[in-house]
């Protein structure tokens, strides 16, 4: 177990998801039930309003427009300081698509987002519940399904290489890996990885190759797995739903790691912990997928 020291960012949220690191703003998050996306400034752990509103959002990425890509109901680009939504990816009830999860992009900008055939709150569970996808948003703005049979998806991240894609599936309790193609579309999947503890949830990849997966369903922390699939550590949190997880800071040293409410006194007892690893992360770039005109 990892003896660092734990530091407590911020916190009174409900379920806190999809951070990631943004150089001039701190740590973007999002507050899935009570709505909106946050930024957290670390030196003086002071939040403020980056989108208002809109809830579901379980997955962001920066992009080079100037905005977020961000996840729910479809996959949009929400312009910073407000303007028009930009639909990237819509859903569709008639192909079993009602909604969207964890997303990441790749170095290039292409954007891969996780769809839901059930919302993940009263999805039933196991092999009752509904698949979903794995969607590629490509630079010209087409989007293509690159892997399925997804029962609950989540976190999503590159190895250094960018030749492997891990990809968390929750109600499986497996972290599995494609080997991904120079076009962006993916082999066959294949299990990389169970879990010592909970279920595995989003995840994020540092400089050395290693995996780094938010433990939720009462893990109480961060897996860290080697390239081979073999635990390397395993970072203990307060609370019991770990959520997701992310690098950040001047040197990407900083890992931060968020929690959801479930298990925890209140139901707002989201929040956000500051980690100090001894490894850096890789930088994730940011979506550079064509923007169409606004639609609402």
């Amino acid at each position: 177990m990892s003896a660092e020291p734990i530091e407590e960012l911020a916190t009174g949220h409900t379920l806190v998801e999809g951070p990631v690191w943004d150089e001039r703003r701190g740590l973007i998050f999002s507050d899935v039930h009570a709505g909106g996306a946050y930024a957290l400034d670390p030196a003086t752990k002071t939040v403020t309003e980056v989108i208002a509103h809109r809830r579901g959002m379980g997955g962001l990425a920066l992009h080079a427009a100037d905005g977020l890509v961000v996840s729910g109901r479809n996959i949009s680009f929400k312009p910073d300081g407000g303007g028009a939504t930009v639909v990237l990816l819509a859903g569709d009830d008639a192909t079993a698509r009602v909604g969207f999860n964890d997303i990441t992009t790749d170095a290039v900008g292409r954007v891969y987002a996780g769809s839901l055939a059930a919302s993940p709150f009263d999805a039933p569970a196991g092999d009752a519940a509904l698949a979903g996808a794995l969607h590629l948003i490509d630079l010209d703005g087409s989007a293509r399904i690159v892997a399925e049979d997804v029962r609950l998806t989540n976190g999503l991240g590159f190895s250094p290489d960018g030749r492997t894609l891990y990809h968390s599936d929750t109600l499986r309790g497996a972290l599995f890996c494609y080997a991904v193609e120079p076009n962006g579309d993916l082999g066959p999947k294949r299990e990389f990885a169970q879990m010592p503890s909970g279920a595995p949830d989003g995840l994020v990849v540092s400089a050395d190759g290693a995996v780094w997966v938010a433990l939720a369903g009462g893990g109480k922390g961060v897996a860290v797995f080697e390239t081979n699939g073999a635990l390397r550590d395993k970072i203990e949190i307060p609370l019991p739903m770990c959520t997701s997880v992310c690098f950040g800071g001047a040197d990407l040293r900083d890992l931060y790691i968020v929690t959801g409410s479930d298990g925890a006194p209140t139901e707002n007892s989201g929040t956000i912990y500051r980690y100090r690893s001894p490894v850096a992360g890789l930088p994730v770039a940011p979506a550079r997928v064509a923007l169409p005109q606004p639609t609402e």
